[in-house]
């Protein structure tokens, strides 16, 4: 199908175009600006106006720009650009999708499992409850901000994106520099869940949902096997044959990051993939030491 895709550049986004180009879709980007390229067009996600033409053909939307809320400690400026990136982004494209004579059947919208908050031990399906803080206020309305394209008639599926396992950006290309010179560890008691699912996976998820039409509403993104952070550490370290005795405590942490720490590096998450599992997705690397050596390999 014809696909257009907000977020091209990112770490999902430059994979995710020649996966699909791979499985013969043909994929337009949605740039922030004008560009010559024969398969990109431009828009402004601050003032929703879009270039002459932009869904012309397009069947469905993936959408996945947004600011990083892993590149800089969480000021009210910076907490600010990460929300309005993404809700007033994404309200402006749906309120358009909306107005078009023939929209595309289908949006897929990237959210991410910040939605739930810090959960502990406790298991969470994308029938679980909105979390409390910053980064569940934040998913919160970026998943309402679609309406307008779901009233409209779209399917709307929500990836709730867990860490994405990928030397080339994201969280575990950051843990690479110190794991690799032996100054990894546990980040504060190490019983926090991580949720990741393996870059390969991820791309096999968005496909996934955009051609199960049965596949509508929230999707946790991740593997089946969500890890404790003690977990995960010693699994990288063996990965890269390095030890991992240096833990870092958490007042640590908050001194240097602040909120920022509770939220990405000392929250729990353990979230459950029910319905990629109800819809019968297979996961190429359900395992984490698999999918690490995977990702790995020659790095």
């Amino acid at each position: 199908m014809r696909v257009l895709m907000t977020g091209s550049s990112g770490l999902i986004g430059t994979a995710l175009r020649s996966c699909l180009g791979r499985g013969g879709h043909d994929v337009r980007r949605l740039l922030r600006t004008a560009s010559a390229s024969t398969d990109a067009t431009s828009w402004n996600p601050a003032d929703g106006t879009f270039a002459p033409g932009a869904f012309d053909g397009i069947e469905a939307v993936i959408h996945l720009a947004g600011e990083s809320i892993a590149g800089g400690r969480w000021t009210a400026a910076r907490k600010t650009r990460i929300r309005e990136s993404r809700v007033t982004g994404t309200r402006q494209l749906c309120e358009t999708l909306a107005r078009l004579d023939t929209p595309p059947r289908t949006l897929v919208a990237a959210s991410a499992i910040g939605f739930y908050g810090d959960r502990g031990n406790e298991i969470l399906d994308e029938s679980a409850s909105v979390g409390s803080g910053f980064l569940p206020e934040v998913c919160q309305a970026w998943e309402d901000a679609v309406e307008p394209a779901r009233d409209r008639g779209l399917r709307v599926v929500h990836l709730r994106t867990g860490i994405v396992l990928s030397p080339h950006g994201g969280a575990l290309a950051q843990m690479l520099w110190p794991f690799k010179l032996g100054l990894g560890g546990v980040l504060g008691g190490g019983d926090q869940y991580m949720s990741w699912v393996a870059i390969d996976d991820m791309l096999g998820i968005v496909e996934h949902a955009l051609t199960d039409e049965s596949m509508t509403g929230p999707v946790n993104a991740v593997a089946p096997q969500a890890v404790s952070n003690r977990e995960f550490t010693k699994t990288l370290g063996a990965v890269l044959g390095r030890p991992t005795f240096l833990p870092a405590p958490a007042f640590a942490l908050r001194v240097v990051l602040g909120e920022m720490a509770d939220a990405l590096l000392l929250g729990s998450a353990r979230v459950d993939p029910a319905a990629l599992l109800t819809t019968g997705f297979e996961w190429r690397y359900p395992n984490l030491d698999g999918a690490l050596r995977h990702v790995l390999r020659g790095v």
